[in-house]
């Protein structure tokens, strides 16, 4: 919730739409919310994980090919064998590290943003969230296969889910309180906060009305 100019603090979202809404909304530090964080956050690291999953084994196999084809071929020296094999493995790392990379990483960012969404949404976090984000995610990427592959995507995506919210619900179990209970209580503990500063506010404001009041009083009885 935020302040409404010099009126009463707005509280928290109650709705689902609305808390949906706030998740792309900056606070008063112009901060996004822990949540669209996280999921910027897992983006990236998706895609770093996925580009070394890719890239490496590439890296690896195109530098062994490279070897293995060259040995009737004459290089200047030994450095130069060694450099010309290197590059042949950075140009498979990075094409097939980039092939890999941004597929894992549309693959979370948006299994992160339904089971965030959903979560938000209904304002608690299940199991059956993550279950449902990775069906979706995984029959969005199957789908160009007709219904099998969907059917397929779906068994997978599911089979995704379901391990990685058991994990991220054991975390946040350790930490205490899911992200929509720290969420609820920080919106909460913000609203109080500034209903005190408003209403501490508007008494200062009262007692000023009233003593400018009693001073014209004062002077029109002069």
């Amino acid at each position: 919730g935020g302040l409404s100019g010099f009126g009463r603090p707005v509280p928290p979202p109650q709705t689902g739409w609305e808390r949906l809404r706030e998740l792309w909304q900056r606070d008063e530090r112009q901060r996004y919310p822990e949540e669209t964080v996280n999921i910027i956050k897992a983006a990236f690291t998706a895609g770093l994980v996925g580009w070394l999953y890719g890239g490496l084994p590439a890296f690896r196999s195109a530098r062994k090919s490279f070897i293995e084809r060259s040995h009737g071929e004459l290089f200047q020296n030994r450095a130069d064998a060694v450099q010309s094999a290197h590059r042949a493995g950075l140009r498979s790392f990075i094409r097939y590290g980039w092939r890999w990379s941004w597929r894992v990483t549309v693959f979370v960012t948006i299994f992160n943003m339904v089971s965030t969404g959903l979560s938000v949404y209904r304002d608690k976090t299940t199991i059956s969230h993550f279950a449902a984000a990775g069906g979706f995610t995984g029959a969005l990427f199957r789908m160009n296969l007709g219904l099998p592959g969907l059917a397929g995507g779906f068994v997978f995506g599911a089979a995704f889910g379901i391990p990685t919210g058991g994990l991220l619900m054991a975390l946040h179990s350790l930490a205490g309180e899911t992200m929509q209970e720290k969420r609820s209580r920080e919106r909460r503990e913000l609203y109080e906060r500034q209903l005190a500063e408003w209403q501490s506010r508007l008494s200062v404001t009262e007692v000023l009305g009233q003593t400018e009041n009693n001073t014209q009083g004062v002077l029109k009885m002069d």
